[in-house]
């Protein structure tokens, strides 16, 4: 794993949850340049508002995010922006670091009051063991996750190193402009906060927000991204060729962490893609891919193994995008296979038992070939299962 110079982590159990880490704390040595896209959900949680507003202020001396996982203080009134701001200053006081440099995060259960003495003992526990490992924070963040995410890549800029770690969660309550994920993007770069910010959105555009299980948009969504200037690396402007190298790293990572989020999606045993080719511009595309990858029934579908290439289409139609439907071609591919289902709208001789086949494999993926135009979009999902609904039928007790 290529851990960026200068940032420490560590995550533990403060008593939130009954045996599971459930606090965790980034810092870096340095201030950082500092850039987020939040959730798009009106009803946002006390720290998604109090990160935009620190944001809105400064982005330039970050130095420490605080997490907690198990309660998601959301839709916790006047009490749970007060809660978070302690976090906040408790971080602050025990790092010994501006209160205006540390972000908070939180998951898990709305509409529940953090236990303020758990998590304030915590981070005092917190600030004495941070080291240079990310997996125990990444366990801390997890709330229904089954494994941590994680990510990184090393990019050579100006002939230097650059390292890029992203460490992410999310399983449930996952749709496009982001789901209940927390996403925090590290990276020792030197680079203005223009690029960063315009770097961050652009792939998030590309990765987190062309994701879906189960069609839910959550109250806490947040990608956050940190930049030290710790490389040897000259600068970062955008515009150069360098910004587009760092922005294809930083793709990498999101696109990584984008597809382990929705593998791991509640009671989900496979994973989907869906490729939108030749479609008439890239809106088209993208508002293709993105409703097929939401249907719950192309979901069951795919999870039962049946070749029902009519959702598909139903899905694409439903998107609103303009399209000619009469000239849709579709496919369904495994690492080991591939055939054609529909042609022109219409359906196309195949076997069903080699489309069974194609269909239990662990990894499929749609391919719609419009025949309109140059656009493409690719989104991933998860299938749609009894489990889903098992987990969170009982999510709250």
């Amino acid at each position: 794993m290529n851990i960026p110079k200068g940032f420490k982590f560590v995550g533990l159990h403060c008593g939130i949850k009954r045996k599971r880490k459930d606090l965790g704390i980034i810092y870096s040595e340095k201030p950082c340049i500092a850039a987020g896209v939040f959730t798009t959900n009106v009803v946002k949680a006390a720290p998604v508002v109090y990160n935009m507003e620190v944001l809105e202020k400064s982005f330039k001396n970050i130095r420490a995010i605080v997490v907690n996982s198990g309660v998601a203080n959301a839709c916790t009134g006047e009490q749970g922006m007060k809660n978070t701001i302690k976090m906040a200053e408790k971080t602050a006081k025990e790092l010994g670091i501006p209160v205006d440099s540390v972000l908070v995060s939180s998951t898990g259960l709305i509409g529940v009051q953090l236990p303020m003495e758990k998590i304030e003992s915590g981070i005092e526990e917190a600030a004495k063991n941070l080291a240079e490992d990310p997996l125990p924070f990444a366990e801390a963040i997890m709330t229904t996750d089954t494994v941590t995410k994680t990510s990184s890549v090393r990019v050579e800029i100006n002939g230097k190193e650059v390292n890029v770690l992203g460490v992410a969660k999310g399983s449930g309550m996952i749709h496009p402009n982001m789901a209940t994920m927390l996403s925090f993007i590290l990276t020792d770069a030197q680079i203005t906060p223009e690029a960063l910010k315009k770097l961050l959105k652009a792939s998030v555009d590309k990765t987190y927000n062309m994701i879906d299980v189960d069609g839910d948009t959550s109250t806490n969504d947040m990608v956050l991204i940190l930049a030290n200037g710790l490389s040897d690396a000259l600068e970062i402007h955008e515009g150069t060729e360098e910004f587009q190298k760092f922005s294809e790293a930083i793709d990498i990572v999101n696109t990584e962490l984008a597809k382990k989020i929705v593998e791991d999606g509640e009671g989900a045993t496979k994973l989907m893609e869906v490729k939108v080719i030749n479609a008439p511009n890239v809106n088209v595309a993208k508002k293709v891919a993105l409703s097929v990858v939401s249907s719950n029934l192309v979901k069951t579908a795919i999870y039962g193994e049946d070749a029902n290439w009519g959702r598909v289409f139903a899905a694409a139609g439903y998107s609103g995008a303009m399209f000619d439907h009469s000239r849709l071609d579709l496919y369904i591919e495994s690492e080991k296979n591939r055939i054609m289902v529909a042609k022109d709208g219409c359906e196309y001789p195949f076997d069903e038992i080699e489309a069974k086949e194609i269909l239990s494999s662990k990894y499929v993926r749609l391919i719609l070939d419009m025949k309109q135009g140059n656009g493409e979009a690719t989104a991933w999902g998860s299938d749609l299962t009894e489990k889903y609904v098992e987990i969170n039928g009982r999510y709250r007790t």
